[in-house]
């Protein structure tokens, strides 16, 4: 009882200090919030000091965390902005991944391992690439775009494999069921376009400055039920998650900028200010690193699945990578693309619960993604700053000429 106590003191507080050390450091090296939050919950956690047990509560307010992070990933998605072909090119680029990461799986985790290990390096993390390319004011420009398409398809896709190929039902039967669930998710964006949105956005301005927050209220009550329809139909909750947030940014599309701007402030305070950091904690939290130290074979594939991740993602990005983007460009687009953690630390959690991967195996995955969400996006975005700077440059000398 005094662990968990503890636990639920601490982790409030580490996810108070990570973004002040965040700041501290920024204007020597800018790195994301989420590495503090990985590395403190490892410190923290049983590996190090011991202060911060597993507990089911924590547990829990991980899991929606989670959960929060793909709805909030699946808001950022506009269709239409992307456009078909640039989404047809990621998709092509993740066959080539799920291809490269078969060939991987088979070498480190024959058998039923193989496809968690291809699920995990073709998978990209939009959810945590977001607030980086917001914060840089990259949302809209064609290098933001492009790792948005890629990023769409590296969670979506790897999802859809998870429901597929690691249920409990056949692969056949498992297919049967998503296609049901993707027939419902679709007559829920159906409803969605054609359904009057004028009374719900009117409750919704009445009550964002009061205690009733029914706009809030909604997405919480949305967000739950298609995570339990997920769950219902033994899928994955993050493809549940993840449409919900589709579903949401369509019916906001028809309401005032105003109106949707707030509603999308108070969802990001609960998100990344209170569960999405408890995800990344308790992820360190439990991290097994002893697992990893034990064995020689995992320590050596951490560093070898970092580049995996590198080499098979970032192949895969060049199918997304536009005509005018330098080979600098391209090489940002790469190491964003395998950035890559939430659905490498769900997919090895579904492999080692059903037996199909070793712990070991697990934990050098799990490292990877780890390492990977530190150094990619800063060394991407760096690259982006930098050839930011010297475009800027050159236009101010022109300017002066």
């Amino acid at each position: 009882m005094e662990e968990s106590a503890l636990g639920l003191v601490l982790i409030p507080l580490l996810a108070v200090i990570a973004p002040i050390l965040a700041r501290a450091i920024g204007p020597v090296l800018r790195i994301p919030v989420v590495v503090f939050e990985l590395v403190l919950g490892i410190i923290v956690g049983p590996a190090v000091l011991g202060w911060v047990h597993p507990t089911e509560i924590i547990g829990a307010l991980s899991e929606f965390g989670l959960a929060m992070l793909f709805f909030l990933a699946g808001t950022e998605i506009d269709f239409a902005a992307i456009g078909r072909r640039p989404l047809a090119r990621a998709s092509l680029g993740w066959l080539l991944s799920i291809a490269l990461g078969i060939g991987v799986g088979f070498l480190i985790a024959p058998g039923d391992g193989m496809i968690v290990v291809a699920i995990a390096l073709s998978s990209t993390a939009l959810g945590t690439l977001m607030p980086i390319l917001r914060d840089a004011g990259e949302m809209t420009t064609p290098f933001g775009r492009a790792v948005t398409a890629i990023g769409t398809v590296g969670e979506f896709l790897p999802l859809i494999a998870i429901s597929i190929f690691l249920s409990v039902r056949s692969a056949p039967l498992a297919t049967v069921v998503l296609l049901v669930f993707v027939a419902l998710a679709l007559l829920a964006v159906y409803a969605a376009r054609r359904i009057p949105h004028g009374r719900l956005h009117a409750f919704v301005n009445a009550t964002l400055h009061t205690s009733a927050q029914f706009g809030v209220r909604f997405v919480l009550l949305l967000v739950a039920a298609l995570v339990a329809l997920s769950v219902w139909l033994d899928l994955d909750m993050l493809l549940g998650a993840f449409v919900a947030g589709a579903v949401w940014r369509i019916v906001m599309s028809s309401a005032s900028e105003k109106d949707a701007e707030q509603v999308e402030s108070k969802l990001e305070g609960i998100a990344f200010g209170f569960l999405v950091p408890i995800f990344f904690l308790y992820t360190g939290v439990t991290f097994d690193l002893q697992a990893l130290f034990a064995s020689p074979l995992a320590m050596a594939l951490v560093p070898l699945l970092l580049i995996a991740l590198l080499v098979i993602r970032g192949a895969a990005a060049q199918f997304s990578a536009t005509r005018d983007m330098s080979g600098r460009d391209r090489t940002a687009l790469a190491l964003l693309a395998a950035t890559g953690l939430p659905i490498i630390v769900a997919v090895t959690a579904i492999g080692v619960d059903q037996g199909m991967l070793e712990t070991d195996v697990a934990a050098a995955l799990v490292g990877a993604g780890m390492l990977s969400v530190l150094l990619y996006p800063l060394i991407g975005m760096t690259l982006r700053g930098e050839r930011a700077a010297v475009q800027n440059a050159k236009g101010t000398l022109q300017g002066e000429l």
